[in-house]
C-alpha cells in the first residue's frame, strides 16, 4: 500500500504537467503570449498553485511549452540546408516556417523574444539562424535569390505573417500559404521563366473582423 502511493503521486504529477502543456499550447496558439496563467491552469482542469508548482515562471511554462515547435522549426532548417538544390531548399523553408506559424500565435513572438535565463531557447534559435545564414549563402550563389537578402528580412516576414493571427482559423492557415508564395517571389533575384508556378487559393476574408477595416471604407461595395 505505501509502495503505490508514492507511484499514483508521481503518476498524478505527470498527468497534470501534461494537461498543463497541452492547455498551454491551446491557449497560446489562440490567444497568443499575453494570455494570462489562470487560464492555462483552468483549461487543463488544475489549480494555480498545482501550475506554478510545476512551472514557476511563465517563460519557463513557454520555453516548454514551444519546445515541440523549436524542434520542428530547427528541423526545417536543417532539412532545407540538406536540398541539393539551395533555392529549392530555401522556398520550402519559407513554406514550412510560414505553415508553423500559421498553426500556431504564439510560437512567432516566442521565436522572437529574449528569454535570458532561457539557455537553451536561446542557443537553439542562433543555431537556427546560423543554419538560415549559410542557406542564404548558398541560394545567393546559385544566383537564385535576391542579393541583398539577409537573414534579418527572414524575422522581417515573421513580423508581417503575425498579422494574420487575428484571421479565423481556417483562413489564417490559408492566408498563410498564399503570403509564404507572394514572399518567396519578393526574395527571387529574377522574374520565374517559363510560366509561373500558380498561386494557392485566395482566402475568403471578410473585413469585419480586421482592425483596419475603416481604411476600406467607401472602397469596396
Amino acid at each position: 500500500m505505501t509502495d503505490r502511493l508514492p507511484h499514483t503521486a508521481r503518476s498524478d504529477a505527470r498527468d497534470n504537467r501534461a494537461r498543463i502543456l497541452d492547455a498551454a499550447r491551446a491557449v497560446f496558439s489562440e490567444e497568443g503570449l499575453n494570455a494570462p496563467m489562470r487560464e492555462v491552469a483552468r483549461q487543463a482542469g488544475v489549480g494555480p498553485a498545482t501550475l506554478y508548482r510545476h512551472f514557476p515562471t511563465k517563460q519557463a511554462l513557454i520555453v516548454e511549452t514551444f519546445a515541440e515547435q523549436r524542434r520542428a522549426c530547427h528541423a526545417a532548417v536543417r532539412d532545407a540546408l540538406a536540398d541539393p538544390d539551395p533555392w529549392h531548399g530555401f522556398r520550402s523553408l519559407v513554406e514550412r516556417i510560414c505553415e508553423l506559424h500559421a498553426h500556431s500565435r504564439g510560437f512567432a513572438d516566442a521565436f522572437m523574444a529574449a528569454f535570458p535565463e532561457a539557455m537553451d531557447f536561446a542557443a537553439e534559435r542562433e543555431r537556427t539562424l546560423r543554419g538560415v545564414a549559410e542557406l542564404t549563402r548558398r541560394a545567393q550563389d546559385t544566383g537564385q535569390l535576391r542579393p541583398g537578402f539577409v537573414v534579418d528580412d527572414l524575422i522581417l516576414m515573421l513580423m508581417a505573417h503575425r498579422g494574420l493571427q487575428d484571421a479565423p482559423r481556417a483562413a489564417r492557415l490559408t492566408s498563410s500559404r498564399r503570403f509564404a508564395a507572394y514572399v518567396i517571389e519578393a526574395f527571387r533575384a529574377a522574374p520565374e521563366t517559363g510560366a509561373p508556378t500558380p498561386l494557392p487559393p485566395a482566402p475568403r476574408l471578410q473585413l469585419a473582423y480586421s482592425p483596419s477595416a475603416c481604411l476600406f471604407d467607401g472602397l469596396v461595395s
